[in-house]
């Protein structure tokens, strides 16, 4: 079973809820696929013994080939290549690796190099299988990384994967294809209104969902309000309190700092599974 916890507007908790899940359950999988900025190994404190790099693959001319027709830039859609008097100029930042120049030159003037955009790290922490990515400083995108990453899911584990901030292409990729996704929010306008959209994401991908309340307590009841309006579950409420964010502070996990929380995150792992 994969569990993708996400949210739409970062600093909600996402990495709060989900390594105090990994840690209340068995037989685990761990993921962070919030591959621009991994934090979840503060955490988790896991062993790191292999790394492994990304590459994406990038387009290169063969001058002597090229005829300089500019079917090569014709059919990027990134525009990552360029022609311009029978030159072609590539711009490796903007390139995805779709491969569309190279199964379309009619000159078969153009083949792939790898570049590397990221590292995928695998360790162990309390005999959680930890896995995280990383995108290399100055990369652009973190989709690749990301693929990559969900390529070491364990079929035969319950998988927790910490997703990317956002309703963008990363926290898409990462959700895709999982069996659950949690939705971690805040009773705040802002919290409500980016939960309305990563909403949308989720149901467009077609995967069943429930919302977190982090730092209940604070705001109004408008966002209550909303999930009960559409029949949204509420899966549980973590209230605001100054112990929470003094432990979170220090790098330490709510169960692991407050053992009481396990049994709730317990219940909320058997929820999930009537749920799926």
């Amino acid at each position: 079973m994969i569990i993708t916890i996400a949210a739409g507007k970062g600093g909600t908790g996402k990495t709060l809820v989900a390594t105090s899940l990994a840690l209340s359950i068995d037989n685990v999988q761990f993921i962070d696929c919030d591959v621009e900025e991994p934090d979840a190994h503060i955490l988790l404190r896991p062993e790191i013994f292999s790394r492994k790099p990304v590459f994406i693959p990038v387009p290169q001319v063969d001058e002597e080939k090229c005829t300089g027709c500019g079917k090569c830039s014709e059919v990027c859609v990134y525009h990552a290549i360029a022609v311009f008097s029978q030159r072609v100029l590539i711009f490796p930042e903007l390139c995805h690796g779709c491969g569309a120049c190279v199964h379309l030159c009619p000159e078969n003037a153009i083949s792939e190099e790898g570049m590397k955009v990221g590292v995928v790290e695998s360790g162990k922490a309390d005999g959680i299988e930890f896995i995280q990515g990383k995108l290399d400083i100055g990369k652009p995108m973190p989709t690749p990384v990301i693929r990559e990453v969900k390529r070491e899911i364990n079929p035969k584990r319950t998988v927790i994967i910490d997703v990317a901030p956002g309703t963008s292409c990363p926290m898409a990729e990462a959700v895709k294809g999982s069996d659950f996704c949690i939705l971690v929010t805040e009773p705040t306008p802002f919290g409500l209104y980016d939960l309305k959209l990563a909403i949308e994401v989720v149901k467009k991908l077609k995967v069943n969902f429930g919302v977190i309340i982090n730092r209940d307590g604070i705001g109004d009841y408008r966002l209550e309000d909303y999930c009960k309006s559409e029949e949204i579950p509420v899966l549980l409420k973590i209230p605001f309190q100054r112990k929470i964010a003094e432990l979170y502070s220090k790098g330490v996990s709510l169960v692991s700092g407050m053992p009481e929380w396990k049994e709730d995150f317990n219940n909320l792992f058997r929820e999930i599974k009537e749920a799926r």
